[in-house]
């Protein structure tokens, strides 16, 4: 990594700064759950890396990385408050999922994907914001623990209790799925095709006894308040909605979040996702993510 001076030009501190973007980005939605407030952050680090002094920063790329993981924090902290108050169930806003060159190798693919998935990002939002920033950088991105530690200011051992702890509590909290993409796609439209057409003996055939249902409505849209438990419950549930519903929409498939997703267009607009989590080859939990506010990127970047 070369070493900057002060003399760097604004097209070299651009090209650095672009350099390790989507990283930054990465580390940033992971920390946060929302697309925009990712983009904030990595804005706002811009705005300090343009500002800082040449000569004081010998590598950019940990340089970036502090500064992006420490606003991340001061950010997480002001949404954890806000999300005391928010209506329904919350979770993470969808993102298209497209690794690109950064991840070449299938084993590390796999690693982004599963650190990205809804499942994870819900069990990530039970961890303190030093815990999630630690848990974050190792486990998604790799980092040393010494670069972590620098990037946190703390100890190298007190960095290795919190990614001790945040593993843990991920391990207790993360389902535990192991499926392959063609069968998750499979089940997912054969899902979709059962709630659409409010068929309830094929719903109730792939769901788990035990599945969940959790939608996301922020109270700005119609979603249930609360998790719905147990397959006879999530069944009748989608059939209802079925039943009820007068309005024509277009589905569309997309990988959102490290998976296959469905996408349901209303007038042109993203008006829901729909993600399902398998195991043992039933489905064991829908998302149902309905907030306008979280849908806002989809409607360009699909």
């Amino acid at each position: 990594m070369p070493t900057d001076t002060p003399t760097t030009s604004t097209d070299t501190l651009t090209d650095l700064f672009e350099e390790h973007r989507r990283m930054l980005l990465g580390v940033a939605y992971r920390m946060l759950g929302r697309a925009a407030d990712a983009e904030d952050v990595v804005q706002e680090a811009w705005l300090r890396w343009t500002a800082e002094d040449r000569a004081a920063v010998r590598e950019p790329r940990a340089f970036l990385v502090r500064i992006t993981t420490r606003l991340a924090i001061d950010r997480l902290r002001q949404a954890q408050a806000r999300r005391e108050s928010y209506v329904g169930p919350w979770l993470p806003e969808p993102v298209v999922t497209d690794f690109g060159p950064t991840a070449p190798d299938t084993v590390e693919r796999a690693l982004l994907a599963d650190s990205v998935s809804l499942a994870v990002l819900v069990v990530l939002e039970s961890l303190s914001p030093l815990e999630r920033a630690v848990f974050v950088l190792r486990e998604a991105f790799g980092f040393p623990f010494a670069e972590i530690a620098t990037a946190l200011d703390r100890s190298e051992a007190a960095v290795r209790q919190l990614a001790g702890r945040a593993r843990r509590h991920v391990d207790e909290g993360k389902p535990r799925y192991d499926v392959d993409p063609t069968e998750r796609r499979d089940l997912t439209e054969r899902f979709l095709a059962a709630a659409a057409g409010g068929d309830l003996a094929e719903l109730l055939s792939l769901l788990a006894p035990d599945a969940r249902l959790v939608g996301d409505s922020g109270g700005k849209s119609k979603a249930p308040l609360r998790i719905i438990d147990t397959a006879d419950k999530v069944g009748r549930f989608l059939c209802g909605v079925a039943k009820g519903s007068e309005s024509v929409y277009e589905y569309r498939f997309a990988e959102l979040n490290g998976g296959p997703a469905v996408v349901a267009f209303l007038d042109g607009r993203p008006d829901s996702v729909f993600q399902v989590e398998v195991r043992d080859g039933r489905v064991q939990c829908v998302y149902i993510i309905r907030n306008p506010d979280k849908l806002q990127s989809l409607a360009t970047d699909l």
